[in-house]
């Protein structure tokens, strides 16, 4: 995974460190210097800030004291509750703390090696589709010989604001982290896709059925090294951190540490009418402060369960800002959920695994309409069709899709100010089966994300075989920046991008032609067709000029939904486009009928049913079943 790892500001930790030995001196970073610049982008400092190195701190510093857990951690006086949550998960995964902090053992201070030590430090983060490596000195920002931001409880202890200058660096500089995103911090730490839950809006608290089956997909994603955090929206500035009477924190990210499926001893049955419950371990970034109803650290629930009993649920209690709740209580109190999945892409795994396409893209501006790619989301129909577009195949009876878009992370400097996300969002359609040009009209929409000013956006959805074109775009045309599309699915997706407005012209052309015109033929499905006893399992196939489009097979019905699309540039407008009708046999497949059709500009009439005749070229009889079809066609060649 790391293997092409790319240094960020092509700083090698490797030679810098070697340098610094060699000189005897300690590493003072010029690109992120221990100035103003790199604690705010706007305003003006507070208290005199000294920046500090660890041993000029403590008398014994250290990257870890007692290995790393998720108890580890403080939020510091920057407004980034969000990072310190997602570096609680983080501490939870040895997995994956060891692939942010690589070679933890080299970076380790070692007392017995003083002269070893050369003030120097890197780590991994995941960002726009690649790991970058990012070089630190040990330099931190300090009030009164405390440190500012992000610290441990450990006063010795220094991986944690370590990992949080890195982190700034790349944002741009501290102040850059003030009320981020934890969904985006879980990303960089993992390279996973995050998928956010209005718990609210899915009225989960309320509906049991919706609500176990969240937790079941909660249980995966944590059994599967996923990362996990949860809060509840402050609407105003006053909310920001309020404390509600049932102790938690508005507008505030707590780590989920666990889950867990409880099953309960016979003894506690009568308490709690239930032999299981839904149980989720959650830690408070400042360490103290926590929830005080059912399941809190002296509740009553407690109260019931031996010591033996619970350390056989494998529930345990300590008063350090990490406190259970049941997952019913979790929906109740908080608005918010950020799931982090992990994506397998390994075939030796045992868990599922998935295909991933991953292409880089970008809005760009041109006074020419058929080269700009910003022209906004569906609301402005003029332009909409001008931006990207990407094609993708489901190749199942069904597959669950997984689609994230990401936009380039902005750095916030004093120099450029507060780096600002654009309002992105996408839109996906089903398309013909032979679809190789860019969409011009609109087609079925399948599914749509929402439109908001976040870093990444993601969807989840189920979507039957066939091909599909996702739109990506910003909320208003003319905005510019650059994308990063993951798609994941189930099998190959065999996604791309769609470049091209119409057939190309070649050197061939003049001997061969050119097409005349554009024509989408849409079957929806047939009625009366030959019938045997168990129904007939037939496939629909368009014809035209050597191409064809065929259609899954529909088993066991005389009255089928075919729901096939196929788009042909034709060169012999004159020559009719043929559909027929097979029946799917064992030895050889059956005749069913076929019409015929012109298919011409000319004619309004879109939906025909029509009859179906056999294949005498001469006198075409009739055939048991009609068939109903959609025709579109236009001499425009960008007109669909």
């Amino acid at each position: 995974m790391f293997s092409c790892v790319k240094p960020y500001e092509d700083q090698n930790y490797s030679s810098l460190k070697r340098a610094c030995l060699r000189k005897k001196v300690l590493f003072e970073d010029p690109y992120f210097p221990a100035t103003d610049d790199s604690l705010y982008y706007r305003g003006a400092p507070g208290p005199a800030v000294r920046w500090k190195r660890p041993k000029d701190i403590c008398e014994d510093p250290r990257l870890f004291v007692d290995g790393i857990s998720s108890h580890d951690l403080h939020q510091g006086q920057v407004g980034n509750c969000w990072f310190v949550a997602a570096c609680s998960s983080l501490a939870s995964r040895e997995s994956l703390w060891q692939k942010v902090i690589p070679d933890w053992k080299e970076q380790e201070w070692d007392p017995e090696k003083p002269d070893a030590y050369a003030g120097i430090f890197h780590f991994h983060f995941w960002r726009f589709g690649e790991w970058v490596d990012v070089v630190i000195d040990d330099r931190l920002p300090t009030v009164n010989n405390q440190l500012i931001y992000c610290h441990s409880n450990s006063h010795n202890e220094f991986w944690c604001a370590l990992v949080e200058k890195a982190y700034a660096k790349l944002a741009g500089c501290y102040q850059a982290l003030d009320g981020g995103n934890t969904a985006d911090a879980l990303v960089d730490f993992t390279g996973g896709v995050s998928e956010p839950i209005d718990l609210t809006e899915g009225d989960f608290a309320n509906d049991e059925a919706k609500r176990n089956q969240l937790f079941e997909r909660v249980l995966k994603v944590h059994s599967r090294g996923g990362l996990i955090s949860a809060s509840i929206k402050a609407v105003t500035a006053a909310d920001m951190e309020a404390r509600l009477a049932c102790g938690l924190v508005k507008g505030h990210a707590y780590a989920i540490t666990d889950v867990r499926k409880v099953r309960l001893g016979h003894g506690l049955l009568s308490f709690f009418k239930s032999e299981k419950l839904d149980m989720i371990r959650l830690r408070n970034p400042w360490g103290e402060r926590e929830w005080n109803g059912p399941w809190s650290d002296t509740s009553e629930e407690w109260q019931k369960v031996s010591k033996s009993e619970r350390e056989k649920m494998g529930v345990t209690v300590q008063d350090d800002g990490e406190f259970w709740m049941t997952f019913e209580d979790v929906c109740r109190y908080f608005t918010d959920i950020i799931k982090c999945r992990l994506i397998n892409t390994s075939y030796l795994s045992i868990h599922k695994t998935w295909e991933e396409a991953r292409l880089h893209g970008a809005w760009t501006q041109h006074e020419d309409p058929r080269l700009n790619r910003s022209g906004g989301c569906i609301n402005h129909k003029d332009t909409f069709f001008q931006n990207p577009q990407y094609i993708f195949d489901v190749r199942k009876p069904e597959d669950e899709v997984l689609i994230c878009i990401q936009q380039r992370p902005k750095r916030s400097t004093r120099q450029e100010g507060k780096g600002e996300n654009l309002a992105i969002g996408f839109d996906i359609y089903k398309v013909e089966e032979n679809r190789q040009y860019r969409m011009h009209s609109l087609q079925h929409k399948a599914a749509s994300s929402i439109y908001i000013n976040s870093r990444s956006v993601f969807l989840r959805t189920d979507q039957p075989e066939g091909h599909y074109v996702i739109i990506p775009t910003t909320f208003d045309p003319g905005h510019m920046g650059e994308f990063l599309l993951r798609v994941f699915t189930d099998v190959p997706s065999n996604c791309r991008e769609l470049r091209l407005d119409a057939p190309p012209h070649s050197c061939w052309t003049s001997l061969c032609g050119y097409p005349q015109l554009v024509t989408q033929v849409h079957v929806l499905g047939a009625a009366g067709l030959k019938d045997s006893p168990t129904g007939a399992n037939s496939y629909v196939i368009i014809k035209c000029e050597g191409d064809k489009v065929r259609s899954t097979v529909q088993k066991g019905t005389s009255t089928p939904e075919y729901d096939v699309k196929g788009i042909f540039y034709r060169k012999k407008p004159g020559q009719p486009i043929t559909i027929q009708i097979w029946n799917h046999r064992v030895l050889k497949d059956e005749f069913l009928g076929q019409v015929q059709m012109k298919a011409d500009p000319d004619d309004l009439q879109a939906l025909h049913t029509l009859h179906l005749r056999d294949r005498n070229s001469q006198q075409a009889s009739d055939l048991p079943g009609t068939i109903a079809v959609c025709i579109l066609s236009s001499a425009s060649l960008m007109a669909i």
